[in-house]
């Protein structure tokens, strides 16, 4: 039954929406990144991230992009995937497994629509540039 099943609770692991500048061109860019607050590397890290909601009162979903990541070093972080300002208005959803001490943990992260935001911004640990953060 599922009740049985023991399912560890994810607690140090971060998503956050970065607002960056591009070096070559000057231009502003967007990135989701990953960190691992634990003070262990997390292994076998896969990322599946889609966009849904309403735009112009239309239903829109997005492609399911999935990344796979072999190491996220202890109290590092790593760039998951660029995403568009246009999918700001879309709640765009991470769905994040990892390996810890040959334990399996995973975590739904949602950015709602319109929460990313300079009201919502916050400075983004170990990376240092201003973003929105999950939890």
């Amino acid at each position: 039954m599922l009740k049985d099943i023991h399912r560890p609770e994810v607690e140090n692991i971060a998503l956050a929406v970065v607002r960056e500048q591009e070096e070559e061109t000057g231009e502003t860019v967007w990135n989701v990144y990953l960190i691992n607050l634990y003070e262990e590397d997390i292994t076998g890290v896969l990322v599946a991230s889609k966009g849904y909601g309403e735009l112009n009162g239309e239903p829109v979903k997005t492609s399911v992009l999935r990344h796979l990541i072999d190491h996220v070093g202890a109290l590092d972080y790593v760039k998951v995937e660029p995403i568009m300002p246009s999918l700001f208005g879309l709640s765009n959803e991470y769905w994040i497994s990892f390996y810890l001490q040959q334990q399996i943990f995973d975590k739904k992260y949602v950015f709602l629509a319109e929460s990313i935001t300079e009201n919502n911004f916050t400075l983004i640990p170990f990376i240092g540039k201003p973003g929105v953060m999950l939890r």
